[in-house]
């Protein structure tokens, strides 16, 4: 059985998208994909469909990650679906529990930053409306965050 993640952002075409390939990427290295299953959803219903931003994408694939997958909207029936939640900032983890008004899965949902090792932000920049240096630097920050959740889960994967 693997443990389910779900990152989230506003659209899922730009942070989400790019945590869930790039988790899938560094669990592959790592031999463990197998343990781990990855999505990806947004709070808003903006790109339902829609594939991973072409400047995103481009700048995954010049660290040798693929860009896949398309948009959806994160929906009441995820908390139950998914062992962890991760949100990309902070506007995302008050919309993803405001679907949870008993508090029932509030545990379930971390921010995405809680995880980086050598970034000190708390939120992952929305790099839409800026230039490629911001999409380079949500890559980096999520290559970062990544590599320290699938730390975090492998550590305690006989916890779940």
């Amino acid at each position: 059985m693997s443990y389910k993640l779900l990152f989230v952002c506003l659209g899922n075409i730009c942070r989400s998208p790019s945590a869930e390939n790039i988790m899938n990427h560094l669990a592959s290295q790592r031999g463990c994909a197998n343990a781990i299953a990855c999505d990806s959803a947004g709070t808003s219903s903006y790109h339902i469909g829609a594939s991973p931003d072409r400047r995103m994408r481009l700048a995954a694939k010049e660290r040798g990650i693929d860009l896949q997958g398309e948009a959806r909207q994160f929906i009441r029936e995820d908390f139950e679906k998914f062992d962890l939640i991760l949100a990309m900032d902070r506007d995302n983890y008050r919309d993803i529990l405001r679907l949870d008004p008993e508090g029932k899965y509030k545990d379930k949902v971390r921010m995405m930053c809680d995880f980086a090792t050598n970034h000190p932000d708390k939120d992952v920049p929305d790099p839409y409306y800026g230039g490629a240096d911001g999409f380079n630097y949500v890559i980096d920050l999520l290559l970062d965050a990544c590599g320290g959740l699938l730390e975090e889960v492998m550590k305690n994967q006989d916890k779940y």
